[in-house]
């Protein structure tokens, strides 16, 4: 049960709102399930009531203070119900609406000088309270943190009423769009609000190398920017607007960034760039690899990502703080170079896991180094085509990402944090997703290498699983996964690694009862160690051979000739 206070200054606009239902379809049936008189007119009921009448009564004792009225007098506060929550009945939103005034501060239990107020019902999951700032003895209610309040209040209504129990919120979180932002939304058929769309926008724009980098990304996004500059001629802060959206004057509607969230105010987003001063260079391993710009940068990614992991468990909170953040930069990163379901389930998960970012733990921010240096390569080398070598790149990334991101709601949840490991958690099963639209491809093409080599390799490669995991061999082998495992350790045998080794040590790696394909992971590990590591010798005169090795070719080629046969049908 979501409350969602704000305040404005003219009652008789709200109450049109609230009744209209000629071209707002989800309004039916407006009707009043409480209010301050039983006995007042309802509109929806009474077909004498007028809105001007309604508003002048309740703004009766705010017009008895003339020029010392609040100019905000209007408190506003829908409450809604969770989805798949059972339908309230009318008596039991009145309960509701009483009690959400009642610990706000604006109609206490008992007071006959509280504020006037009603509660509108023009739909199955919410009201609308309505109330005016100024009580009968012509005093100002007592409604400080009255939002919290409210909050506090409807978790224990969940309890009682048997609804759907939300996280408790710590004040760490960006502030809500308005109700009149969503309605707004609507009206001009957009998915999110403009505050929501923005801060989207300027999440995508800190993956920029340095301050001036981040204002051209944010020009770039097609958003409005007006700076605060003091008289030396450097900025102090900044505002953002969506092209388009204005107000009634016809001026655009600005937000501040420490109004889109609390990390994204100038000084704030300073100090993530200037973390990243002296950010070492990428592992010379990954500047000797022939591979694509996309696939080098995901690389890189997925070994930033995979030390970010191990900062959950080792007792820094203040470490692990900046991982955070520096993961939400990578996620933001991989978003805006994907395609397709990928992309679309990626970009929601940036979306998720930026709550997660944000906790009352201060940052090392230093810490974020080379997460920012991984997330900065993935945008400057470019799009990932999504299949051969940048498909399985992706996917390799993706996979550590997913464990990286139930780390971090384990992290979340152990110090209380209920809304980011709840936000973590929805991340992760977007990951998931796009991870199962990015595997499938370069699986296929890894699985028939792994089908196309003699008998004699796969028997060797079979003896190699059962020498380094003689525990898991036989489970392996009986995986739809055992081909592709198979083309990885064949792969990695002719670069000239020590195949025993490499496996055990991608086992060793971390736990592996909780993967539902313990083949895929150690595909995907295997492919991210041969990648970066070494082979100890030049690569080894290959053993004699019966049986000549597969006229197949490797599978990135597999995947693009795939793609070329589809073309062509």
């Amino acid at each position: 049960m979501v409350p969602d206070v704000s305040r404005g200054n003219r009652t008789i606009g709200l109450l049109h709102y609230l009744y209209r239902t000629s071209d707002i379809e989800a309004h039916v049936d407006p009707h009043f399930v409480a209010a301050y008189d039983p006995h007042l007119p309802d509109p929806g009921r009474d077909p004498n009531a007028t809105f001007s009448e309604l508003a002048a009564d309740l703004d009766l004792w705010v017009n008895a203070l003339g020029d010392k009225a609040p100019k905000k007098h209007v408190w506003h506060c829908p409450v809604r119900t969770a989805p798949g929550d059972r339908a309230l009945s009318d008596e039991e939103w009145a309960t509701v609406a009483r009690r959400v005034l009642a610990a706000a501060g604006i109609a206490p239990d008992g007071d006959d000088q509280a504020c006037r107020w009603i509660a509108v019902r023009h739909a199955p999951d919410h009201i609308h309270i309505v109330a005016t700032l100024v009580r009968a003895d012509r005093t100002r209610p007592r409604h400080h943190k009255d939002g919290t309040r409210a909050q506090a209040e409807c978790r224990k209504i969940e309890k009682e009423f048997g609804l759907r129990r939300l996280k408790e919120g710590d004040g760490t979180a960006a502030k809500r769009p308005t109700s009149a932002e969503r309605h707004k939304a609507e009206r001009l058929g957009q998915d999110a609000t403009s505050r929501e769309l923005l801060r989207e926008h300027v999440h995508r724009a800190l993956a920029a190398a340095d301050e001036a980098e981040f204002f051209d990304r944010l020009a770039a996004e097609g958003v409005r920017i007006k700076k605060r500059l003091a008289p030396s001629g450097d900025a102090l802060g900044y505002s953002v607007a969506k092209v388009g959206d204005r107000n009634k004057a016809g001026e655009p509607i600005w937000f501040s960034g420490s109004k889109l969230a609390p990390d994204l105010s100038l000084p704030r987003i300073r100090e993530r760039f200037a973390a990243a001063t002296d950010m070492p260079e990428p592992p010379v391993a990954l500047e000797r690899s022939g591979a694509s710009a996309p696939v080098r940068a995901r690389h890189f990614a997925a070994e930033a990502t995979d030390s970010a992991l191990t900062s959950f468990t080792a007792g820094d909170d203040s470490v692990a703080a900046a991982q955070l953040m520096g993961v939400g930069e990578v996620l933001d990163a991989l978003a805006q170079t994907s395609f397709g379901p990928t992309q679309t389930e990626l970009r929601e998960a940036a979306v998720h896991f930026e709550r997660a970012t944000r906790s009352h733990i201060r940052a090392e921010r230093e810490e974020m180094y080379a997460l920012r240096r991984a997330a900065h390569q993935i945008i400057r080398s470019g799009s990932a085509l999504g299949r051969g070598q940048d498909g399985a790149a992706t996917a390799l990334v993706l996979d550590i990402m997913i464990l990286t991101v139930i780390a971090a709601a384990r992290w979340h949840a152990a110090r209380g944090h209920a809304q980011q490991a709840e936000a973590a958690q929805q991340t992760a099963a977007h990951l998931r997703a796009a991870y199962q639209a990015t595997a499938p491809g370069p699986l296929a093409a890894m699985r028939a290498y792994g089908q196309h080599l003699p008998a004699q390799s796969r028997r060797h490669h079979a003896a190699t699983a059962r020498t380094a995991l003689p525990h898991l061999a036989e489970h392996l082998q009986a995986e739809p996964g055992w081909d592709a495992l198979t083309a990885v350790l064949d792969q990695a045998e002719r670069a000239g690694h020590d195949t025993t080794a490499l496996l055990a040590k991608a086992a060793a790696q971390r736990e592996l009862d909780s993967a539902a394909s313990i083949s895929e992971v150690l595909v995907w590990r295997l492919q991210h160690l041969g990648y970066v590591t070494q082979p100890a010798s030049a690569p080894r005169s290959r053993r004699p051979r019966t049986e000549p090795a597969p006229a197949v070719p490797a599978p990135a080629a597999v995947a693009h000739q795939e793609a070329n046969r589809s073309r062509r049908r």
